[in-house]
């Protein structure tokens, strides 16, 4: 596909950033000016600098130790912005081959509240004592174009967040937001009812990249509208949706996402990985609340 240059860019709006020309953004180089997307923002003590100035900066052609490269909320640039969302997208894929391969592994994947008692039951629930099913359903699905919609939004999505968090942040807001979802549904759904999918923290990413637009001035119409169809299917019941999955990342997502992008400087760590934290403790006392009904 052909690149269109910075000025189309600029007629049209938004700049493009000089290093990825296709990527619109409102932010420049504190040194430069010139416009920086979130994979090349480095942290400075003022704003964000492209990687050439922080390069520079050394006078040796690399970035001071004091001026290790940042990326928008503060994590270790990589060579690679996809590498954790290339192996969730692998360990999802690895689950369904296993799925198609042997069947009866949904028996212990899906997310479950109880089953009702039975001689020689099979299949328990997370009210039996069965924890691992909130996490194990973040990366079940059974049929292909459930895990095809879900593996696309996922690697569309999870680049933009990948190099605008980092990769510790990325993971922490992934594996979070996909645990609200479950438990969301254990807590609002029928305790019978089978749930499986990665949609819970797909949508918590479709929350934090609203959040991150908004952060960096961006456009936000094309996301809203994408965000607003997909909620669409959520709630139409012809699709047997679970919508507590969707609405439970989502939520996470924005909640999470907001600490990763807004958290001050002196203390980002902090509050990043404490807002993570305190959405975390939510979802364990609904669960714990939910369990206690059950049993």
């Amino acid at each position: 596909m052909d690149q269109e240059p910075d000025s189309a860019h600029q007629a049209q709006g938004l700049p493009g950033c000089y290093r990825h020309p296709d990527r619109e953004t409102g932010v420049r180089c504190t040194r430069c000016e010139r416009p920086i997307c979130p994979e090349c923002m480095v942290s400075a003590s003022v704003g964000f600098q492209c990687p050439d100035c922080v390069r520079s900066g050394s006078g040796t052609g690399h970035p001071p130790a004091a001026s290790t490269p940042r990326t928008l909320a503060g994590g270790t640039v990589t060579a690679d912005t996809r590498l954790v969302t290339k192996i969730l997208i692998g360990i999802n894929l690895a689950v369904y081959l296993a799925v198609q391969i042997r069947p009866s592994l949904l028996n212990d994947l899906v997310l479950l509240g109880t089953w009702p008692p039975a001689p020689f039951a099979p299949t328990q629930g997370v009210a039996d004592g069965e924890w691992w099913r909130m996490v194990t359903s973040m990366f079940t699905h059974e049929q292909i174009w459930h895990i095809g919609f879900n593996m696309l939004s996922l690697w569309w999505l999870g680049g933009l967040l990948e190099a605008a968090l980092g990769r510790s942040r990325y993971l922490c807001l992934y594996l979070v937001s996909g645990l609200a979802g479950s438990a969301l549904a254990y807590l609002a759904a029928t305790p019978t009812t089978a749930t499986l999918g990665a949609s819970g923290a797909v949508f918590g990413l479709f929350g934090a990249t609203a959040v991150l637009m908004r952060r960096l001035n961006y456009d936000m119409r094309p996301i809203i509208a994408l965000l607003a169809i997909n909620l669409v299917f959520t709630f139409n019941p012809s699709f047997n949706i679970s919508w507590q999955a969707h609405i439970g990342g989502l939520v996470a997502g924005v909640i999470i996402g907001y600490g990763m992008v807004h958290a001050p400087r002196e203390h980002r760590a902090l509050v990043q990985y404490g807002t993570a934290a305190l959405v975390l403790a939510v979802v364990v006392v609904l669960t714990l609340l939910r369990t206690a009904q059950l049993t």
